[in-house]
Order: structure tokens, then sequence, then C-alpha cells
């Protein structure tokens, strides 16, 4: 199962070839000719940016916990069902498995 993606991948060869028949929508002149000041008004115009301040200083890489390893029986016509779905069967399956838990998680919250 392929990741439906929004990135467009081009070599260098091909994106030149786009830009002598303009099929290239940025304007490279326009921003080779902006100073730092308008670059930095430009993007606090931008409404997608509104409020977006990133502290770097603090940043932090929380690198994700190694899976466990686990060798279990399961009926065939599950395995089967999550096998035809294509690759990346066992990470739909992780995933149904943290749905439970964290459901039930959820469940012992209101609970007590």
């Amino acid at each position: 199962m392929k990741k439906k993606t929004r990135i467009a991948s081009a070599t260098a060869e091909r994106i030149g070839e786009m830009r002598r028949l303009g099929r290239v929508r940025s304007n490279w002149a326009k921003s080779n000719a902006m100073t730092k000041a308008q670059v930095e008004a430009a993007i606090a115009a931008d409404p997608d940016e509104a409020g977006l301040i990133v502290d770097w200083a603090s940043a932090t890489v929380d690198l994700p916990q190694p899976k466990g390893v686990l060798n279990m029986r399961v009926d065939r016509d599950v395995l089967d069902f999550f096998r035809a779905q294509g690759r990346g069967y066992q990470t739909r399956i992780n995933a149904v498995l943290r749905s439970y838990v964290d459901q039930a998680a959820r469940g012992r919250r209101r609970a007590g």
C-alpha cells in the first residue's frame, strides 16, 4: 500500500525544463530581490504563519521507543485480512491494538 502524499519530486534537469517552459510558479527574481526585513514582513502577513512562534532554544528531540518483538498466534482469517491489505499490515495490526489500549485506558479513567 503506497502512501498518498502531496510532495512532488523532480530532478534538477526537470526543474530547469519546467522553468524554461514557464511551468514554475515561484518568482525567484522577486524573492532574491527581497531584503531580510521584507521576507520577515511577508511571513508575518501570511495567515498560515499567524501566531506561530518557535523557540528553538527549548526544542527537544524525543525519539520513539523501540518496538517490542512478539511472536504470537492469531486466527488465520484475521491474519489473512490484514495481509490482504498489502505492505504495512503489521503496522496496521499495531494501530488496532494501540486504539484498543487507548480506549481501555480512557474507560479506566472515567470509571476511577
